[in-house]
């Protein structure tokens, strides 16, 4: 299993290929391609060179039409590259076909997720979620990895070792996943007793895009040690801390971060880290606002946690991180041309949509500690209202706690 997506070696050199089609124009492509090439590194490849072709559809034998594949194989042989990895999920015929043309590693999106996820899992929770899913993935995948064995000739009484090998394997790897599967039940088991045995302390979950400092904002809040690096997915496994703001105790998660095209199979394999999520009383929703398309992976990360929490709304904050590294480069008086979102201003950006967010959005740095105090008092006030709710008669120490804060005001 470890085989099967890639060598760990201290470096690979790999070309990244991707679509333009009419539902994803060329900005869009190139968009995708950086954050394929920040995986690649991530997971330990240097991206040596880029190839977009435009494309109705993805060809159904090789991704990429021939005169194409056949730039990359001339490109590939030319500077000894050892692996290509297309950024949407290939077929088993589309991988067969395209290795036995290009002559090396092939990997799809998916894929070199996954080897990130078992490089990244630390605890024997993440270990297994991450081989349930490399299971998952590989399953339909096995019809063309026994090309050495496949039958010669077709008919009754024809049928060759090739078959015999793919339901062997097939059956073997469907045990396993019901194995994984039941070892996550009780994973499962054990953390929704876990989750129980905390009592019923507020419960603060930290989401968003993964590598947008959700990490380095739970180091910040909580005093602790989270692993924390500019890297994809650099927490794959839910750390929790209790945190106190003022005179409110509450419980802080960390989450792995989401990504775009992540398959749902994925999702589900996670779903024992995810309940964090599900059972949260608050989200806290961290957005890296210096990434030029920010917009879109909040969207992203709705739609998992719609997926996630099934359709429940939760008291939300939305913290756009990232501050001190946001630019804009503003147009000149004499430029005619459309503003794009480069030209656009922090402070125009918070008049717009986010202006609608009014308590329920903060603007920081979580790296330079600007504003942290701000989110500190939002995250209390919410956390205060849903403690409130469930122990409506300690009303009587918040207001006491806060005339004993106007007094040293006063003082």
């Amino acid at each position: 299993m470890k085989d099967l997506i890639i060598d760990k070696e201290s470096s690979e050199r790999a070309v990244l290929v991707g679509l333009i089609t009419p539902v994803q124009n060329e900005a869009k492509a190139n968009e995708y391609l950086d954050e394929l090439a920040f995986l690649a590194d991530t997971a330990g490849a240097t991206t040596e060179g880029r190839f977009l072709q435009r494309l109705n559809s993805p060809d159904s034998r090789t991704f990429v039409g021939k005169g194409k594949l056949q730039e990359i194989k001339q490109f590939v042989e030319d500077n000894n590259i050892g692996m290509a990895i297309f950024d949407d999920d290939l077929t088993s015929k589309q991988v067969a076909n395209i290795e036995r043309e290009l002559q090396v590693k092939i990997l799809d999106r998916t894929s070199l997720i996954l080897d990130i996820f078992a490089k990244r899992a630390q605890t024997a929770n993440a270990k297994t979620q991450v081989e349930l899913a490399q299971y998952q993935y590989l399953l339909p995948r096995l019809t063309r990895m026994w090309t050495h064995l496949e039958r010669q000739r077709g008919g009754i009484g024809m049928r060759g070792p090739g078959e015999t090998q793919i339901e062997t394997d097939r059956r073997i790897i469907l045990d396993k996943i019901s194995r994984l599967k039941a070892e996550l039940k009780d994973i499962d088991r054990q953390k929704s007793m876990q989750r129980k045995n905390r009592g019923k302390l507020t419960r603060v979950a930290l989401v968003g895009y993964t590598n947008v400092g959700k990490s380095t904002l739970m180091n910040l809040l909580s005093k602790s040690d989270v692993f924390a690096e500019n890297k994809l997915f650099a927490t794959l496994d839910t750390t929790v801390r209790k945190v106190i703001i003022d005179n409110l105790p509450f419980l802080l998660t960390d989450t792995v971060g989401f990504i775009r095209k992540l398959p749902t199979h994925l999702v589900k394999s996670f779903k024992s880290t995810l309940d964090e999520v599900r059972d949260a009383d608050i989200l806290v929703h961290v957005v890296d606002i210096s990434h030029p398309n920010f917009e879109e992976q909040i969207e992203v990360v709705n739609r998992t946690l719609s997926e996630v929490c099934g359709g429940v709304e939760k008291p939300m904050i939305m913290v756009f991180n990232k501050i001190d590294a946001f630019t804009y480069k503003p147009k000149a008086e004499d430029d005619l041309t459309p503003r794009t979102r480069e030209n656009v201003s922090l402070d125009e950006l918070k008049a717009t949509w986010m202006s609608r967010l009014g308590d329920d959005a903060v603007f920081i740095s979580a790296k330079k500690g600007i504003n942290i105090d701000e989110l500190k008092q939002k995250i209390y006030e919410k956390a205060k209202q849903v403690h409130l709710t469930r122990f409506p008669y300690n009303d009587f120490l918040f207001q006491k706690y806060d005339e004993a804060e106007l007094t040293e005001g006063e003082d």
